[in-house]
């Protein structure tokens, strides 16, 4: 586990000067867009390698299930990373792996290899485990700590456009340059036509790559201030051994409410363009279902700057526990219903999910003091709940896609708990000493 933070008086250092804090919250959106856009562009990439490689739905959600176990390996070496080289230089750390990995899809598809593809896929998502662990917590302190949730889900707001935007990326620059992409559902490709499709995510992964870098260039020169002196500065190891994480009931419920919403959210987006493709549904084609997707994720969007404002006029708790109830209701109606009806209930769930994350999250670590910095990486790490979108897919294979769905509107019912009973902070730190 990473040294844990200090409690003492100077906590409030990295708040103390307004104007910078608002540049550096400014560029830290960055990473938010990057990191949201870079993760959706698989909700595009999933169809059109089930048409490449011939998948069923479990192979094809295994995929994501390896970019998901990333956050269980990656977060306690990242946290230890940030403690050993600091904030600023884990942030660039991770966007140059990113670039890697991306690098790495361009052989990938060349050769084309499934295999290849997994390890490329799983670099990347090591890179954004690293940003993870690092831009939450920093943007949890960057503040009055009574703001921490409306703070993060605005700059979560910033994830969430890049989450928007990808899906139309995706759909131009590989959905519509492929004919897994542009062909009619139920069309069966030749191997020559698997190929070629294969090969158009090279220019895609190319920008990304280049993006990533000049990314990590800006940081890298940016002054912003450090978290090692005051905020996040260690206690004694005999101060230490006489606190549990395992104390804070809000943390303790918080690491599997943070688990089982991602299996939630991406087994959502992930089925989402097949689920529109199903007769029963919309019929469309892959790059028509991904531009409904965009307006999924543009939910999320909107629903994160609506949360961020909700948050100043009532406490997180009931918005968290409102939106809960919302999204297991247009699950329901997602998995039972059928035509327009269905598929609009599961574009519209994405206003829903939109707060869950960044307000679990902060809900999590509420009042840990010196203990913030070890609970943020164990709720980074329950990320690695999207892995088991896997089971979704299998679910899929076996009792049928639309039905799957209502493995989802269960895991709703799990957030709803923990916004009204479980959330409620326990042996909490005096807030002035909670990072």
């Amino acid at each position: 586990m990473p040294a844990p933070i200090s409690t003492a008086s100077s906590s409030a250092q990295p708040h103390a000067n307004g104007s910078s804090n608002r540049a550096v919250l400014s560029l830290l959106t960055s990473l938010f867009f990057t990191w949201g856009f870079i993760t959706v562009i698989n909700n595009t990439l999933l169809p059109h390698l089930r048409s490449v490689f011939d998948l069923n739905y479990t192979q094809t959600t295994l995929i994501e299930s390896v970019w998901f176990i990333a956050y269980f390996f990656a977060s306690i070496p990242s946290a230890r990373l940030i403690e050993r080289i600091g904030y600023q230089k884990s942030m660039v750390f991770g966007l140059i792996m990113m670039a890697a990995g991306a690098l790495l899809m361009i052989p990938a598809a060349r050769m084309p290899s499934y295999g290849v593809t997994l390890v490329a896929l799983f670099i990347i998502a090591c890179g954004i485990t690293l940003l993870q662990v690092s831009a939450n917590p920093y943007v949890a302190v960057l503040g009055s700590p009574e703001t921490a949730s409306s703070r993060l889900n605005l700059v979560q707001a910033f994830n969430s456009l890049g989450a928007t935007l990808a899906p139309l990326f995706g759909a131009y620059l590989i959905l519509g340059r492929s004919n897994s992409g542009t062909a009619e559902a139920g069309r069966v490709l030749t191997q020559a036509e698997k190929l070629a499709d294969a090969q158009a995510v090279q220019l895609p992964y190319l920008i990304v790559a280049c993006v990533l870098v000049i990314l990590a260039l800006v940081i890298a020169r940016f002054k912003m201030p450090s978290m090692h002196h005051g905020a996040t500065s260690r206690v004694s190891d005999a101060e230490r051994e006489k606190l549990s994480l395992w104390k804070h009931r809000n943390l303790v419920f918080g690491i599997p409410a943070i688990f089982i919403y991602l299996i939630a959210e991406i087994g959502v987006a992930n089925l989402f363009i097949n689920f529109t493709a199903q007769p029963e549904i919309g019929g469309l084609s892959h790059e028509q279902g991904a531009h409904y997707l965009f307006l999924l994720w543009g939910g999320m969007l909107i629903g994160r700057f609506v949360g961020a404002w909700a948050m100043n006029k009532t406490t997180a708790e009931r918005v968290l526990a409102f939106c809960s109830i919302g999204a297991f209701i247009v699950m329901m109606i997602a998995a039972l219903g059928t035509g327009s009806v269905a598929m609009w209930a599961l574009i519209s769930v994405g206003l829903f999910h939109s707060v869950m994350f960044p307000t679990i999250f902060t809900l999590g670590i509420k009042g840990l003091g010196p203990l913030t910095e070890e609970g943020a990486g164990l709720l980074i790490m329950a990320i690695a709940g999207g892995a088991l979108v896997v089971v979704q897919g299998w679910l899929a294979d076996t009792v049928g896609l639309q039905l799957s769905f209502l493995l989802t509107a269960v895991c709703e019912l799990y957030v709803l708990f923990y916004a009204i009973w479980g959330s409620k902070a326990t042996n909490a730190f005096p807030a002035e000493k909670a990072a």
